[in-house]
């Protein structure tokens, strides 16, 4: 066995461990018992709306996926008479869907089934309810990243990647980036689907129930608190699954393509490393998830969070460092140390992502005090506020990127100095993948903190509608609290690895170019007014993307509102507690309204770039336009996502700040005009946010499988 062969059997016997430790932590959380009769009914209903949402859901995506596969295999066959590229790139896109939807599944089913234990262990133990809610979101995290890097290896194994011919190796990542663009495509519609369903649940719960009847959050009485609950689940954990998976799947392959440039260097090992770090850095995610515990009840729970991701980063940092080595390390050169320096800036860049997002999200800090203080006057105060804090949140994580691509493209360009058949840019585009890489090396860890706030957020409506003692309530808030932050954590890395694997990606676009025109194609001449005009549709459909989505949460809650209100109206004894609302039907009207409403946004981010393309082929210029609406779309979307996140994060944070009993607490006048500016960042950061992540990566991956189709 050739020693290069190791590695892939390394890679693959490190994934199949980890999906084997998922499953001894879901058999953990399932070991559990589900609490009181009430509690469970409680649960069911969640657990029967969220599968009923994504049943429906899934119909749709699995019809828009087949078309598009089809699409893609006549494109490839009658337009490029490549039959060859047209079945391989096909089978990898449905390969690609078919494990992204799996993925998100995965995240939904263990959530459903972890919030009613954590409920109910929260009653005797705050300790056994963190271990149960973080190692339910680590069956999610684990197995998302275990099995992207599973997909990836297995397609590279099966379309000649370890062939003893050279030329067939170094074709193999670009016939898999279909893989990708599958995953993406599932992703941005799951991710919308999801997000416009849980907001549209929690605004109509919110407006109705808070500002206009006066009724605490969860309360049993409200007809959209249910739907409300499910919402957590579709949105956070099968759309976030899904959209972690396809991150992961994505920048593989774009790093595994930059990898072929380098190829008389390394040799298969320079395509094979993304593969191997991501491999070491799940069993550092592993451990860090198990070293997670409280060592007394009164350990403040996100402490221990952060214990278990600081010990996933050291561990992920050595880890990486064994891989430079191993397959970076060429005799008589220094490349391995500063690929690895490259990697270790991703790391540190990703810790640095993690302390911004808390301070624009966290109560802690000026920013949310600052949007709570303007609510005394009003809700259009609260929105000027929280619309300059959003603005504002976009400098330094733009910075920090800035900082942490220059410092990793000089790695790069530093690392292979010795190889002088290697270009400066092509040599600095191999220092950024790697920092990516490192940034995504605690992808798992963060997942399964992601999953744990809406398994924790679910935990509280379930002690809420139950009526158990307040001071279990009490221990559920303390978890819900954590759970916000992480999630506001999720989201500020995701965006910032977003950013970094969009320039990856964009890399690679330029690489998979140059393979298929045989000649250097490493600038964009944006002075050519076809090529501006791209770069310009780019930042357009950003911004129209945002619209379509957030206006897709407005008319879905519309329907949300209207329900809530006709029961109050048609049964007077649901706000007495006399009498019980109708919780299906209500999740039956947001489900319908979600569907309907997340397929424009997602067709519009589909075609735009395929017709931008094809348009400008005409004009001899279809590979450098779509290069141009490809990196300023990309840069427009890091900007507006950033400002939704963490936007969105601030003002629901005021709102809970006020909460606390600040400016007169809950029911005043403050904290109703708080109520509604978090009305107004609740799309933000849910729904248009979330779903930029995707769009940004989507972009990348269907260029780089459509490229052929453009020159």
């Amino acid at each position: 066995m050739e020693f290069t062969h190791i590695f892939v059997l390394l890679v693959l016997g490190i994934s199949i461990v980890s999906l084997a430790f998922a499953g001894y932590l879901a058999r953990f959380v399932l070991n559990h018992d589900m609490g009181t009769q009430e509690m469970q009914r409680i649960s069911s209903a969640i657990k029967e709306g969220a599968e009923a949402f994504l049943k429906r859901q899934y119909s749709t995506i699995i019809m828009l996926s087949v078309f598009l596969a089809a699409l893609i295999f006549i494109l490839y066959w009658f337009v490029k008479e490549n039959l060859d590229m047209a079945w391989r790139t096909t089978v990898a896109f449905l390969f690609g869907a078919g494990c992204s939807a799996l993925a998100g599944y995965i995240g939904m089913w263990i959530s459903i089934r972890s919030n009613i234990r954590t409920a109910s262990a929260v009653r005797y133990s705050l300790d056994r309810a963190l271990k149960i809610s973080l190692r339910g979101g680590a069956v999610s995290g684990i197995t998302i990243v275990a099995m992207s890097l599973l997909g990836v290896v297995l397609l590279f194994i099966l379309y000649g990647g370890l062939s003893v011919n050279s030329e067939v190796v170094k074709r193999v990542p670009f016939l898999i980036v279909g893989y990708g663009f599958g995953a993406s495509f599932v992703a941005l519609f799951a991710q919308l689907g999801g997000g416009i369903y849980t907001k549209a649940a929690d605004v109509g719960a919110d407006l109705v129930g808070k500002v206009e009847v006066g009724i605490p959050e969860d309360d049993p009485r409200n007809p959209a608190v249910i739907a409300d609950l499910v919402g957590d689940n579709v949105g956070d954990c099968a759309g976030r699954g899904a959209d972690l998976f396809e991150s992961t799947a994505a920048e593989n392959i774009g790093a595994m393509i930059l990898g072929v440039t380098l190829f008389p260097h390394f040799g298969i090992k320079g395509i094979l490393f993304p593969l191997v770090a991501r491999a070491f850095g799940l069993i550092a995610s592993m451990v860090g998830v198990l070293v997670v515990g409280l060592r007394d009840d009164r350990e403040d729970p996100m402490s221990a969070l952060n214990r278990g991701y600081y010990v996933t980063c050291i561990l992920a940092t050595i880890g990486f460092a064994i891989a430079s080595y191993m397959l970076l390390r060429v005799e008589g050169s220094s490349s391995w140390i500063w690929l690895f320096t490259a990697g270790f800036i991703g790391i540190i860049t990703s810790i640095v992502f993690v302390y911004i997002t808390q301070y624009y999200t966290e109560y802690r800090y000026r920013p949310v005090r600052l949007i709570a203080e303007a609510s005394q006057t009003g809700p259009a105060t609260n929105i000027i506020a929280g619309l300059s804090v959003a603005l504002e949140c976009t400098a330094l994580p733009v910075i920090v990127i800035s900082a942490a691509i220059i410092a990793a493209y000089y790695c790069g360009v530093k690392g292979l100095s010795d190889f002088p058949d290697i270009s400066k840019i092509g040599a600095g585009l191999y220092g950024t993948a790697v920092a990516t890489m490192g940034m995504l090396a605690t992808c798992a860890y963060i997942l399964a903190e992601d999953t744990f706030g809406p398994i924790t957020d679910n935990a509280g409506g379930i002690v809420e509608m139950s009526k158990q003692p307040e001071e279990i309530r009490n221990k559920t808030d303390r978890l819900d609290a954590v759970g916000n932050t992480t999630k506001a954590l999720t989201k500020g890395y995701a965006i910032g690895s977003a950013a970094l694997a969009a320039f990856l990606l964009f890399s690679a676009y330029l690489d998979e170019v140059t393979h298929i025109v045989g000649y250097p194609f490493h600038s964009v001449d944006i002075a050519k007014v076809e090529v501006f005009v791209g770069g310009l549709l780019g930042a357009m459909l950003v911004f129209l993307f945002s619209a379509l989505a957030i206006r897709a949460v407005a008319r879905a809650a519309y329907y949300v509102i209207n329900d809530v209100r006709a029961q109050f109206r048609e049964n007077p004894g649901i706000l007495q507690g006399t009498a019980k609302p109708d919780y299906a039907r209500c999740v039956d009207i947001v489900t319908r309204g979600a569907l309907k409403e997340m397929v424009p946004p997602g067709i519009l981010a589909v075609a735009m770039p395929v017709v931008v393309g094809l348009v400008f082929k005409q004009f001899g210029l279809g590979a450098e336009t779509v290069a141009a609406f490809l990196m300023v779309g990309t840069i427009g979307g890091i900007l507006v996502a950033t400002m939704m996140n963490n936007g969105g994060g601030a003002w629901d944070n005021a709102k809970k700040f006020i909460e606390t009993g600040m400016y007169g607490g809950k029911g005043s006048e403050t904290h109703k005009a708080a109520v509604v500016g978090d009305t107004v960042g609740d799309p933000f950061k849910d729904t248009a946010g979330p779903s930029l992540h995707v769009l940004i990566k989507l972009l990348s991956t269907i260029t780089l499988v459509l490229a052929p189709l453009f020159i």
